[in-house]
């Protein structure tokens, strides 16, 4: 910015102005042999709900940006605790949508800290890239001995059935989770220039354009071997394995709806319970 250009000034005022930013805290106990909400704090255009789920004992929050969509210079921090003998789904009210940045990243920070005994799926619906995106994510996940976690994330390069592509853009995506402080699976994910030809290489999707994870703690070749016996029901192709008490699935797919298919199949598998129903609208 030019400091003595008053139009300068007034447009770079004006863009940080019109970004959207939103936070989410929450907490949850176990009360009764039921969780409930301990705490629950939102600002921004960030919300979270708590629609009524058939699972004894279970909780099921549903995270609402009511911006209807992330660009660059937004910047949006949740933070989830669950406590010891709780247990807490996390989902998404619908995919989300990254559209293209004049300059600035699109900033998600996720913080996730699960006490012993405690449960933990999180499985917000993909997020759809659209060119020029810049996103920058990160995801910190804080376990004790004792606590179990699913996590699940996924993206769609472009929304295929409309006829879009990224071309372009920047995907930085920071995954670490630790048990009682000491870090046990690391992982970043790093695409930006060229994405269109990056992502017809073997190595990262092999022309596929919907992609996604799923890590199960704790895990072992019994979620591998449910995995692998499944392999027939499958859109597109997972590979699977287990080592040092964890189990990961990767998934890659021709297209949003095949993903959603076998991410639907592999969440079911890891966490022993259908998705949330709103992966099914």
């Amino acid at each position: 910015m030019d400091a003595l250009n008053p139009d300068a000034l007034s447009n770079d005022s004006t863009f940080a102005c019109n970004r959207a930013s939103g936070d989410i805290s929450l907490a949850v106990a176990a009360v009764s042999g039921a969780s409930r909400r301990a705490r629950v704090h939102e600002a921004g255009s960030l919300r979270v709900r708590f629609p009524k789920t058939h699972r004894a004992g279970s909780l099921e929050a549903v995270i609402v940006n009511t911006g209807g969509g992330m660009t660059g210079g937004d910047r949006f921090a949740i933070d989830v605790h669950v406590g010891a003998q709780a247990n807490l789904t996390v989902t998404t009210a619908a995919a989300e949508k990254i559209y293209r940045s004049l300059g600035p990243d699109t900033e998600i920070s996720v913080k996730l800290a699960v006490d012993a005994g405690g449960s933990l799926a999180w499985l917000p619906q993909e997020s759809i890239l659209f060119d020029r995106m810049r996103l920058r994510r990160s995801l910190e996940v804080n376990l004790a001995r004792g606590a179990q976690l699913v996590l699940a994330e996924a993206v769609i390069f472009g929304r295929s059935a409309m006829g879009e592509a990224v071309a372009t853009g920047r995907l930085f995506d920071r995954r670490r989770v630790r048990l009682d402080g000491k870090l046990i699976f690391a992982e970043t994910t790093r695409l930006d220039g060229e994405i269109a030809q990056k992502l017809k290489e073997r190595a990262i999707t092999g022309g596929n354009v919907a992609a996604a994870s799923v890590l199960k703690i704790p895990g072992d070749d019994v979620a591998v071997h449910a995995v692998d016996a499944m392999q027939q029901q499958l859109a597109g192709e997972v590979g699977v394995s287990a080592w040092n008490g964890f189990a990961v699935a990767r998934l890659v797919a021709t297209d949003g709806a095949a993903l959603r298919h076998d991410l639907a199949l592999i969440v079911s598998v890891f966490r022993g319970a259908p998705p949330p129903r709103l992966w099914l609208n």
